[in-house]
């Protein structure tokens, strides 16, 4: 997935992450989210993560029903922005399609 950062948030959106909410970090856990990362260049933000779950829309919504999570998305949301101004909802973090792919 990829998302643009707000330049005038970066480093907000950095010192953010340099410490990310043990709360935060346990509900991606709990739900099902493993090897998640991301990573910058300019004012590109691209993450990636496998999901080991059982239910992918559950826990998502699991974890956007979290009062923790709510709270961490206040701060950050506003540091990021999307690559197409058509995307459902105003989603900022946009999918990517798989070019390619080797195990």
């Amino acid at each position: 997935m990829v998302c643009r950062l707000r330049l005038d948030k970066r480093a907000e959106y950095l010192e953010l992450h340099s410490a990310v909410w043990p709360g935060v970090e346990a509900m991606i856990t709990e739900c099902g989210i493993r090897n998640f990362t991301i990573f910058v260049r300019g004012d590109v933000l691209f993450g990636y993560y496998e999901y080991v779950g059982d239910d992918f829309e559950a826990d998502q919504a699991r974890m956007a029903a979290d009062p923790v999570s709510q709270q961490w998305w206040s701060r950050t949301d506003p540091c990021q922005f999307g690559f197409d101004d058509d995307a459902p909802d105003g989603a900022r973090w946009q999918e990517l399609d798989e070019v390619w792919h080797q195990d």
